[in-house]
């Protein structure tokens, strides 16, 4: 498949997870890739990042520019967690976390926007289920991914008749290195596996490919007439309701 080809794709939070499978699938389909992260990831031209800074956005945007001329694909990918209940939250948690989940994707979005009408690009944020509901703990997590959202739609909103298009995904439980060592860190991983997996009516979790599968598709011209959604990539994790 040479769907992207010729195409640049900009990558944030790409050295592992999500990002990085979504920088392989992009690879694949014969595009550009280029990451921007503080960790390395070998097969990719990495920007070296750092997403609590806000003056960062703006340089990055203009290092993919300058390294490959055009811009064409987005994904706001980056992104950090804090588990502490509102009363227990450090405000300079919050912050980080308001920071480097919505107010970096914007600032990128803002930056990026010149060059992505140039090229009818299209941008794809990760949202989460946690922007629909809520995990224990997870009150400023919630509250960014929520934004994001709601980003998401007021771009597409805004930029539609300039030709671009903004969707999210919000994947649910999915098998990350993050994941996997909070698993790790259970006092019986095995069974808490079986418990994380009966909580999907597919009765399992999800794997990063395939999220990268779908921003993959919204990113196409496959997806040419698709903006301002947000898509649920949780093995209907979400439409399931518990026993009473």
């Amino acid at each position: 498949m040479n769907d992207f080809k010729n195409k640049t794709i900009l990558i944030t939070g790409a050295s592992r997870g999500i990002g990085l499978a979504c920088a392989k699938e992009f690879a694949e389909r014969g595009a550009t890739v280029i990451t921007a992260q503080r960790g390395k990831a070998d097969e990719f031209t990495v920007i070296q990042a750092d997403f609590a800074d806000t003056d960062c956005p703006e340089k990055v945007v203009a290092e993919v520019v300058n390294q490959t001329v055009h811009l064409d694909v987005l994904i706001n990918n980056a992104g950090v967690m804090f588990e502490a209940t509102a009363e227990q939250m450090h405000i300079d948690d919050w912050q980080k976390t308001l920071t480097i989940n919505l107010t970096i994707p914007f600032l990128l979005i803002k930056h990026a926007l010149p060059h992505l009408r140039q090229s009818q690009g299209s941008i794809v944020n990760i949202g989460s289920i946690e922007g629909l509901g809520s995990n224990p703990r997870h009150a400023a997590y919630c509250a960014s991914k929520s934004g994001l959202h709601g980003l998401t739609k007021a771009i597409a909103v805004d930029c539609g008749a300039d030709g671009v298009r903004c969707n999210a995904v919000a994947p649910g439980w999915i098998d990350t290195e993050l994941n996997e060592a909070f698993i790790e860190s259970m006092e019986d991983p095995q069974i808490f596996r079986k418990s994380i997996g009966k909580i999907h009516p597919l009765n399992r979790t999800g794997t990063p490919e395939e999220v990268a599968k779908l921003v993959c598709f919204l990113a196409s011209d496959e997806a040419s007439f698709i903006t301002g959604q947000i898509y649920t990539v949780d093995g209907g994790r979400t439409s399931k309701l518990s026993l009473p």
